[in-house]
C-alpha cells in the first residue's frame, strides 16, 4: 500500500505518517523501484491501535516506548503487558471522573428542564386567567 491510500483509509495525513516513520511509531517501510513507501497492509492495525492509545491519552513517549518494546520482540511481552495495563489503570480513572461529571451534568439539565416545565404552567395559568377577564 502507498502511504496515499494509508492516509486515506487511516485519516492521518501523509505528513503525519511520515512524522511517525521518522520518530519510531511506524516502522520505515520498503520503497519501490520509484522511492515511494510502500506499507504491507498491517500497518493499518498497529495504525489503528495508536489511534485508540492517542484517544485514551497515552503521550507520544509512552507510544514510542511501547513500539520500540513491539519492535524486540517476544522477549518483552511482559514489558508490554505492564505498561498497556498502568495506562488501562489510567483510563478507567479518567473515566469514572467523566462519568461523575456527566452526572452533574445530567442533573443541571433536569433542573433547566423542570425550570422550564414550571415556567410554561405560569404561563399557562396566566392567559387562562386572562381569557377568564376577557369574558
Amino acid at each position: 500500500m502507498k502511504i496515499g491510500e494509508i492516509a486515506e483509509q487511516t485519516g492521518l495525513t501523509a505528513h503525519t505518517i511520515r512524522y511517525y516513520e521518522r520518530i519510531g511509531l511506524l516502522p520505515f517501510a520498503p520503497r519501490d523501484s520509484t522511492g515511494q513507501r510502500v506499507y504491507d497492509a498491517s500497518i493499518l492495525t498497529w495504525i489503528e491501535f495508536l489511534g485508540r492509545l492517542k484517544t485514551t491519552g497515552m503521550s507520544i513517549q509512552e507510544m514510542l516506548r511501547y513500539a520500540g518494546l513491539r519492535a524486540q520482540g517476544v522477549a518483552t511481552e511482559e514489558a508490554r503487558c505492564k505498561l498497556l495495563t498502568e495506562h488501562r489503570d489510567q483510563v478507567r480513572l479518567k473515566v469514572a471522573e467523566l462519568q461523575a461529571c456527566l452526572l452533574v451534568l445530567d442533573n443541571k439539565i433536569a433542573g433547566y428542564a423542570h425550570t422550564q416545565r414550571r415556567t410554561e404552567k405560569c404561563k399557562t395559568r396566566s392567559n387562562a386567567r386572562r381569557v377568564r377577564k376577557a369574558a
